[in-house]
């Protein structure tokens, strides 16, 4: 099954998320509207709102919940991407300016904070205390996560370990809430709703494993943001950290300095210490590894189109090139 199909396959639960988002994100603030749809209609996967969907359907779902808890899913993602890009500095996403370069820090931030807000006006409206509960947990732990990777930043003793438990919070966090939620809303028992939540940890760790690897083997034009960025920032993610372990001590001071330092005045120099060292491979591997197990989180769910999306969706995440 090729992205196509799937996106053919959920194409009327896609547009009335669309529909709900477009309707849910209007404000009579002008600025609001203008940041809110620059970041929403820029040309992003609406991965996480395509899985709650899909596990909804592969769950036998047919009740209209599943069309809010997708929207404001990714309301609660844009408003994070509008922080993020704050707290980077960056000025490319997705190929386009990014709302910050065109309208200023201030802006975004607070458009960001109008979208978590708008988020949980809408949970309160679907009046499931168990979708608060998740939901609540989730966006506590996404801004635990931007902290942690804060913290890393600039920092060449970042481990593994802290690696892994920064994509964790602030990336599978969210791709965990999609996939658990469709369990909820379809009543499924503790077992299945812990696998399907499984499915999306491992399946969000995938994805951003496989993006640490684009940063460094990909062309701005393919990932739609500078190459080198995470460098620039000063940001220590997998294949620096995995260089600094097997590299010569030569390789391993550069990387430190970079990271330091960050910017790209090294950038030749990381990336060929990158290739030598087979950090990409390395990185590659681990996201495979985590793919491998969200497919295997999926045993128990009948067969369906929906559930074959799923396990598309995991093949892709290790195989795509942005």
């Amino acid at each position: 099954m090729e992205l196509a199909d799937i996106n053919t396959l959920i194409a009327d639960d896609m547009a009335a998320v669309n529909r709900c988002i477009q309707a849910r994100l209007s404000s009579d603030v002008v600025l609001i509207n203008q940041i809110g749809h620059h970041i929403v209609n820029s040309g992003g996967k609406r991965l996480r709102p395509v899985l709650h969907l899909l596990g909804a359907r592969a769950l036998g779902y047919r009740g209209e919940q599943h069309i809010d808890l997708a929207a404001l899913i990714e309301f609660i993602h844009t408003a994070t991407l509008l922080h993020d890009d704050v707290v980077d500095a960056s000025d490319l996403r997705r190929g386009q300016d990014t709302a910050n370069s065109l309208w200023g820090n201030e802006a975004s931030v607070l458009v960001g904070d109008f979208l978590y807000s708008r988020a949980f006006q809408m949970m309160v409206t679907l009046d499931n205390m168990r979708v608060m509960e998740i939901l609540a947990d989730a966006t506590n732990t996404i801004a635990e996560g931007e902290v942690q990777q804060l913290l890393n930043v600039h920092d060449p003793d970042t481990t593994e370990q802290r690696y892994y438990q920064v994509i964790h919070n602030k990336t599978a966090k969210l791709f965990e809430s999609a996939t658990q939620l469709a369990a909820v809303i379809s009543r499924q028992d503790r077992p299945r709703e812990q696998a399907m939540a499984a499915y999306g940890i491992h399946l969000g760790t995938a994805f951003q494993l496989v993006d640490d690897c684009l940063d460094y083997n990909s062309s701005a034009d393919e990932i739609g943001k500078n190459v080198g960025d995470d460098l620039a920032e000063g940001k220590p993610t997998l294949p620096l950290i995995y260089s600094m372990r097997v590299g010569t001590p030569q390789q391993v001071a550069s990387i430190r300095q970079a990271i330091e330092n960050g910017g790209r005045d090294n950038i030749d120099s990381v990336l060929a210490t990158i290739k030598s060292t087979g950090a990409i491979e390395y990185t590659a591997q681990a996201a495979q590894a985590e793919a491998d197990k969200a497919i295997a989180c999926l045993v128990d769910i009948p067969d369906s189109p929906y559930k074959e999306a799923m396990l598309a969706l995991a093949k892709f995440s290790v195989h795509r090139t942005f």
